[in-house]
């Protein structure tokens, strides 16, 4: 059953990402005193009492002709046309200003049942103003401190009185792949053109998304999860707090993944940065699909080389899958999921032992490793211990012994006789009498 979702709306400033933070349990949107910090919507997962459900960060609606307000407010009407329940997140230390009146005609007009919260309540002469948000005409008011954390068991006693009464705990088994990389090589536009639709915010500027968003796609009638992540930075060109919040959340969106989509600008070609941050991935242990976007940018397309150029580059990610695409031109798109799908199946692949042992031993005779100070490595027996990514435990006499060569000897023979394309693999050494 589709869980139930709640979207929170306001003018910028009024404290949204700190209710939002509040209710998911976690430090998800972006938390700044500079106003219009979150642009896109956010989503995370919540649960109150025997109820699960989503909520939506949007940010802040503004009628000045800003940049991105036009596009902001796309988003806040989505996010509105999604929602079950609505948060009107109003400023408890100030009056009402255009920008609320112009949020109270967005929400009047959706027929969603409405809660104003009235933010920033912690102190006898904000108490005094609530009353003051009466006149925008709504059913339910209630004060609470996103700061202090006041008001907030009578706010979701109030949101979960709108849920029908059903049981929402369910495990999430959808499969989640994010998409990485540096700013500006059109990760956001990538994903539109998947979704075909356009849910994320695109545009020039480089560093726009700055939040990780969570978006269902569904494809063979099956249900993935992809999520978009802020361009990653260098961490020494890390400036202002705001990114370094993103940098953070990039990182998580790494963590929180099954698989991730590292994406490259055909135009500008490989940089060391992009090294870095496959490093991350491969490091978490993830599954990976090399993505080179703006593929219709280049003057002189020659795959097969610009493959070469790849696995020169990423000597350590012979296993990962390169595609090529134009999120601009959606050239190619159609070729990401079936690697994606491919990919999944790999991360999870479980091996028997029987067949397992019989690769290993034929590989040990062929390749018996040298002696050392009169010791040789010997293998007695390997088993698969884990998945996502799979792990190769090896028992042997002298854990010791095994040099790194050897270790990536027996890591493309596993690579050779099994289905591991786009997964790394964790190869473990214990001896036998541990």
């Amino acid at each position: 059953m589709k869980l139930p979702t709640v979207a929170l709306v306001g003018r910028p400033n009024v404290g949204k990402s700190t209710i939002f933070n509040k209710i998911v349990g976690e430090k998800i949107s972006i938390i700044e005193d500079t106003p219009g910090v979150t642009r896109d919507r956010i989503y995370s997962e919540a649960s109150y009492r025997d109820y699960k459900f989503n909520v939506i960060d949007t940010g802040g609606i503004d009628a000045s002709n800003e940049s991105f307000n036009d596009n902001i407010k796309i988003q806040a009407m989505i996010a509105i046309d999604e929602a079950d329940v609505i948060l009107f997140i109003v400023d408890g230390k100030e009056s009402i200003t255009s920008n609320d009146l112009l949020v109270r005609d967005m929400l009047r007009s959706s027929g969603k049942p409405v809660i104003v919260v009235i933010n920033k309540v912690d102190n006898k002469k904000t108490q005094e103003n609530i009353y003051d948000f009466y006149e925008l005409g709504f059913d339910t008011y209630l004060p609470v401190s996103g700061e202090h954390g006041i008001g907030f068991f009578e706010l979701l006693d109030e949101i979960v009185k709108h849920f029908p009464k059903k049981d929402y705990f369910k495990e999430d088994n959808r499969l989640k792949f994010s998409v990485i990389g540096r700013p500006n090589v059109g990760k956001s536009s990538l994903i539109n053109a998947l979704l075909n639709e356009e849910r994320v915010i695109v545009s020039d500027v480089a560093g726009t998304t700055r939040d990780a968003v969570d978006t269902v796609l569904k494809y063979n009638d099956e249900e993935f999860v992809i999520i978009d992540t802020a361009g990653m930075r260098k961490k020494g060109k890390i400036y202002e707090n705001i990114e370094k919040y993103s940098y953070m959340r990039s990182m998580k969106a790494i963590d929180r993944s099954d698989i991730c989509l590292l994406v490259i600008n055909a135009e500008e070609g490989i940089i060391e940065h992009d090294k870095h941050i496959a490093g991350y991935i491969l490091e978490k242990g993830k599954g990976l699909i090399i993505v080179v976007n703006k593929w219709d940018k280049v003057s002189d397309p020659n795959i097969k080389e610009y493959i070469k150029k790849i696995r020169n580059e990423f000597q350590f990610l012979s296993y990962a899958p390169v595609v090529f695409t134009s999120a601009l031109t959606k050239k190619r798109i159609h070729t990401i999921m079936p690697e994606v799908l491919k990919v999944s199946e790999n991360i999870k692949r479980e091996i028997s032992t029987n067949v397992l042992n019989d690769v290993i031993n034929d590989a040990y005779m062929l390749n018996i490793p040298p002696s050392y100070k009169g010791k040789r490595l010997k293998i007695y027996f390997t088993n698969q211990s884990g998945v996502k990514p799979p792990k190769f435990t090896f028992h042997v006499n002298n854990k010791g012994l095994v040099h790194f060569s050897y270790q990536r000897y027996l890591e493309n023979k596993l690579r050779e006789n099994f289905e591991l394309e786009g997964t790394p693999i964790v190869l473990q050494f214990k001896n036998r009498s541990e």
